[in-house]
């Protein structure tokens, strides 16, 4: 249940993170939603899907080590607290 409670926080963070993203990007379904696929360059839709990605897998990565933080935080006092 511990593995749930962390798998929810997490989410919750990353739901966060991504709020406060002012231009958070999508990716591109098909060839034709981007400026790169217009132009007849699937290496570009390619490369900004794999961008955009990236920035997501940023973010999962900000939310767990935030997490952990908060984890080793809480962990530190709470032997304190019980004397």
């Amino acid at each position: 249940m511990p593995n749930a409670d962390r798998r929810q926080r997490i989410h919750e963070l990353v739901l966060a993170l991504i709020n406060q993203q002012n231009d958070l990007e999508l990716l591109d379904g098909d060839h034709t939603g981007s400026l790169a696929a217009a132009q007849g360059n699937p290496a570009g839709w390619l490369e900004r899907n794999r961008r955009v990605v990236q920035h997501y897998q940023a973010l999962v990565r900000s939310a767990v080590t935030l997490d952990a933080l908060v984890e080793q935080e809480v962990g530190a006092q709470a032997p304190n607290s019980k004397l």
